[in-house]
């Protein structure tokens, strides 16, 4: 890193030498032009190389600015430095040498070693010896592999755990979906997305008459009431509420209660929409009337 930031000072001390030379040359050439011009020469009797207009002065802020973004990089933590390895990875799904991860994103994994380590012994990396690579937790190539991997796990498997399989992952698993091959549901306790295998070989048809009995039945508001219910009909519940509860208590943390929701009662400046339904409103309550 020394190096580096005495090579940029050195770099910069050229830089305003040349552009200070450049604009002496410059300010020489406008007075000898105005020198001739005073003495009575025209214009055009100037040779075609002198009537030109001088050259605009050479900038060097472009590689400047590329040299200073370049130590910016190498002196971050070595975190931001494996992450950005792991992206570059992850865009290309090619393997890269050392030398090309620094020729691509400056990240120096040879000159330094705790990131050449932790790039090595990451989860997501996979190096040969030679050259890093990506590595995803399913090793899969297109959809018809996806597949067979959900299939594997009638319990159903984390979409998340399969989002960097390969780069179309994600529209191969909405098309599944689509053909009606597997069910995206979410997890009711981490609102993430699961898969879950819908085999065609096994079509279920529910009646009417026990969908709207499955409907109808109105679960306890409070958790304790519905563990116990799970106990009296030979089940084990997943969680424990009276203990949480207890323990919630110890620690001094007192459980807020939920808020009811409000009854939304229609009036008579409610606007009904579906006016032309009468019988959806003959057995409504209306304040007044």
């Amino acid at each position: 890193m020394a190096s580096l930031q005495e090579s940029l000072s050195k770099f910069k001390k050229q830089q305003e030498k040349c552009q200070s030379t450049l604009s002496n040359i410059a300010a020489k050439a406008g007075s000898s032009r105005a020198a001739t011009n005073q003495k009575g020469t025209p214009v055009n009797a100037l040779p075609a190389a002198n009537a030109k207009s001088p050259a605009p002065a050479v900038k060097f802020s472009n590689d400047t600015e590329r040299l200073q973004h370049i130590n910016s990089i190498r002196k971050a933590p070595v975190g931001a430095q494996i992450k950005r390895v792991i992206d570059l990875l992850l865009e290309t799904r090619l393997a890269f040498t050392p030398e090309q991860i620094n020729e691509a994103c400056y990240v120096d994994t040879n000159a330094n070693k705790a990131v050449f380590d932790s790039l090595r012994n990451n989860p997501k990396v996979y190096y040969d010896g030679k050259r890093f690579s990506y590595k995803s937790k399913h090793s899969l190539k297109d959809k018809n592999q996806l597949l067979i991997l959900i299939r594997k796990f009638p319990e159903g498997i984390a979409v998340i755990d399969l989002k960097d399989a390969y780069p179309t992952v994600m529209e191969d698993l909405q098309a599944l979906k689509a053909a009606g091959q597997v069910w995206l549901l979410s997890n009711f306790d981490s609102q993430e997305d699961i898969a879950y295998p819908n085999d065609p070989r096994v079509p279920i048809k529910v009646d009417d008459d026990l969908k709207q009995l499955f409907r109808g039945i109105e679960l306890p508001r409070d958790m304790i009431d519905i563990e116990k219910d799970l106990q009296k009909n030979g089940m084990k519940p997943a969680t424990n509420t009276a203990k949480r509860r207890a323990m919630a208590q110890v620690h001094g943390i007192i459980s807020k209660p939920k808020p009811k929701k409000k009854k939304h009662e229609i009036s008579k400046r409610t606007k009904l929409t579906n006016a032309h339904l009468p019988e959806l409103f003959q057995n409504l309550n209306v304040p007044g009337s």
